[in-house]
């Protein structure tokens, strides 16, 4: 019995970050109430606050956990979070290497690109979620790092800010890939992207 309460438990959870994640993308944030997502979860308020504090923690979560989910990041305690599965690829440093997981990363992107930019917009109207999704980026980067530390790569001061600039191309193209005509395929602007990362990193 105790652990059909604890699966009916998860499942609400995880209905109402779902049904938060909608409405902010077709609402928006600042015009989504608690209200509104406990009514399309088909639960209450009441329920709501017994899962989450606020609708600001209600998208910390999803930053916190469908956005590492996706990704494949871990709890970490020197970064917050880390993919292993990029360390292990910056410390390898082969263009091949870095273009798989660019191309594994990519399948993603439909799915981490409306939390990212939800996050963003929340920000813009609450300020306890300002740099919410810049702090998950230098989660990334702090991989980046990691990884070129391992390898001995770089001197220790070029690491971190290589990986900013590694970062920023990445979010660049991730949120913008499918509204911008850039004249190449998608295999080919992740084999640009792989190109760029590689001179960048190796």
């Amino acid at each position: 019995m105790a652990n059909l309460r604890e699966a009916q438990k998860r499942m609400t959870r995880r209905l109402l970050l779902e049904s938060g994640l909608e409405l902010f993308k077709t609402k928006g944030y600042a015009a989504t109430t608690v209200d509104d997502i406990a009514t399309a979860a088909g639960t209450t308020r009441v329920t709501f606050y017994a899962y989450f504090p606020s609708r600001s923690e209600l998208m910390k979560a999803l930053i916190d956990e469908q956005l590492n989910e996706a990704l494949q990041r871990v709890g970490s305690p020197e970064h917050g979070s880390t993919a292993q599965g990029l360390v292990a690829t910056i410390a390898e440093g082969t263009p091949e290497a870095i273009t798989a997981w660019l191309r594994r990363t990519a399948d993603s992107w439909p799915a981490i690109h409306p939390i990212i930019k939800v996050g963003r917009d929340a920000a813009v109207v609450d300020p306890e979620l300002t740099g919410l999704v810049e702090r998950w980026m230098e989660e990334a980067v702090g991989d980046i790092e990691d990884g070129l530390t391992t390898a001995g790569r770089f001197e220790p001061y070029q690491r971190h800010f290589r990986g900013v600039l590694a970062m920023a191309q990445l979010d660049f193209v991730a949120q913008n890939w499918d509204r911008t005509d850039w004249k190449l395929t998608r295999d080919q602007m992740l084999d640009e992207l792989g190109a760029s990362w590689a001179g960048l990193l190796t």
